[in-house]
């Protein structure tokens, strides 16, 4: 069975970290198989919005765009074509990884060139996040997604929450 420590603390008063509960349930002769951070795979994930859109300088199917990630303006070179300016996407920072896929290492982001301009994140689809959807291009955030929010949080996802 999984549960949740914030739906378990629903009925139960106490308060212990996550590995003091497997501690204690293991002690009571409970298998604990694992422990898993709730939205934690989503870690270095934001909100952003797409400010500006321009053809790419050295790169036919590329977009140079500014984005807003809530703590100011990133350049994002992008190889997506179904979104616009105003429209909102997850956003994955330099130094984050995305989630890996069974069996593969996480894929780190660097700020790094793209055709010789320098991209400071990048604007992800579903299927790079591992969410079921298939959409061709990046994930489009509803209207009244929050920049800078906390990817994990827009999904209901608590980052503060563990299996």
């Amino acid at each position: 069975m999984k549960v949740t420590l914030n739906w378990l603390k629903q009925y139960v008063d106490f308060n212990w970290s996550p590995e003091e509960m497997t501690e204690r349930l293991t002690m009571l002769g409970l298998e604990v198989e694992g422990v898993q951070k709730l939205g934690g795979e989503f870690e270095g994930i934001v909100v952003a919005q797409v400010l500006q859109k321009d053809r790419h300088p050295n790169a036919d199917k590329l977009w140079l765009c500014k984005v807003a990630d809530g703590q100011g303006e990133r350049q994002i070179v992008c190889g997506a074509q179904n979104f616009n300016v105003g429209d909102k996407v997850p956003l994955i920072l330099p130094g984050a990884s995305l989630p890996a896929k069974p069996g593969e290492a996480p894929f780190t982001i660097k700020v790094g060139k793209i055709r010789g301009v320098e991209s400071h994140g990048m604007m992800c689809s579903p299927q790079e996040l591992g969410l079921p959807d298939q959409v061709d291009g990046l994930l489009l955030l509803k209207t009244d997604a929050r920049v800078v929010q906390a990817f994990a949080e827009y999904l209901g996802r608590s980052g503060s929450d563990f299996i």
